[in-house]
Parts: C-alpha cells; structure tokens; sequence
C-alpha cells in the first residue's frame, strides 16, 4: 500500500522553472480540522428568501504537523547534523513571509537598474513587489487546494548540543481562497475545480450508497 503524505507547496505565477519551495510532512497529522464558515442570511418568520444566497462559504482547515531529525540523524544525513529540523521550519515560515525586495527576483530587478544608472533613494513605504507567496496544501489524491495560511505556532520541543531544533509541532491553521473569474491564478484556478469535481463525485457516489435507504425511508 502506497503512503502518500501531505504537502504545502509555494509557487509562482504557473509551473514554468523550479518550484521555489515544498514542505512534505514528515509524519501525516493524526486528524483535520475542518470548518465551513457560512455567511450570514436572513433569518426570522417575517424573512423572504431565506435560502439566498450571498457571499460564497469558504472552508478553514486546522492541524498540528510534527517534525523529528531522529531518522535523519540515524542516516547520518549532513544536513540534519548540521542544522536539525532547522531547514524544514525554516521553509514553513518562509510561507508565511511577504517576499519583499530582498527575494531573488527583487535583487535581481535591483542589480539591473544599478547597471542602467537607475539606483535612487529607499522609498519611505514598501513597493507593490511585496506580495505574499501563493500556497497549495495537497491532502490525498482528492484535495489540492489553494489556501492562504492564517497562523502558524511553532513548539520547538527538543534540540541537540548545537541548540538546533531536532524535534518540533507547528500548528497551522489555513482557509482555502475561493478564486474568482478575475483572477490571473490560473493554477488556484485549476486546483480549486478539480477538487470540486472530485467533492462532486463522492457525493454522486454517496446517492448510489443510500439509494436503498431513501426507499425505505418514504411510506408509500
């Protein structure tokens, strides 16, 4: 039996050159939180049209990640004698960072303008460089989801004789962005419509599962 595991992937416009950044869980959280947040609708007996419909339910999901170098250590791997787990926590709050003017693409686009002459004064607020970087969480052949993350809460539970961590629980709690027809996202676009279909036939599939039951449940 193949394991698969969970992932949140950092990407760019598309898939055209590396993806910049992948953090594969180490060990799959034991359970998910899973929220719908509904937005509020009339309600009350004088109330018309209480099924309308307004702005768009969004789902936020919870879990807690573990991370742990002891099989690392166990394989002498370089890395991990080096920094612990310090590499994968590091790449979690890179997802969280706006990318900034010191990203790889913003000192690029800087060293270009020094060439041409163009270098001027630090602008006093930061420019619109600074995004945040999109993110999918990828749970299970099912769900690829493009999601924003909401917080992290990093428990660093053990370390080596360096102070390197080599054990930690992060704790992160994300909602899934549901991306309009605007949108230049083609990838969110594309994550979001294929685990909607794939939502779409489990349901199809839970009809053919109680087709019986519905039988038995109208007295004819």
């Amino acid at each position: 039996m193949i394991l698969l595991r969970g992932a949140l992937i950092e990407y760019g416009a598309g898939l055209v050159g590396p993806i910049p950044n992948v953090v594969i869980f180490q060990f799959n959280p034991e359970s998910l939180s899973r929220t719908l947040q509904i937005p509020p609708r009339p309600s009350g007996a004088t109330q018309r049209e209480t099924t309308q419909a307004g702005e768009k339910t969004f789902e936020k999901i919870g879990f807690k990640a573990h991370f742990s170098a002891a099989n690392l250590l166990d394989e002498d791997k370089a890395i991990a004698k080096l920094f612990g787990i310090g590499p994968q926590l590091a790449a979690l709050e890179k997802m969280v960072m706006p990318a900034g003017k010191d990203g790889l693409v913003g000192a690029v686009i800087d060293a270009i303008g020094d060439a041409l002459g163009a270098k001027k004064a630090e602008p006093a607020q930061p420019i619109p460089r600074e995004t945040y970087p999109r993110i999918l969480f990828i749970w299970g052949a099912t769900r690829v989801l493009p999601v924003t993350i909401d917080s992290m809460t990093i428990a660093e539970l053990e370390y080596d004789p360096l102070l390197n961590p080599i054990r930690a629980e992060v704790d992160l709690s994300l909602s899934v962005i549901a991306v309009d027809d605007c949108s230049d996202d083609a990838l969110a676009k594309g994550a979001l419509m294929y685990s909607s279909i794939a939502k779409e036939a489990q349901a199809v599939a839970n009809l053919a599962n109680t087709a019986e039951q519905i039988v038995d449940l109208i007295p004819i």
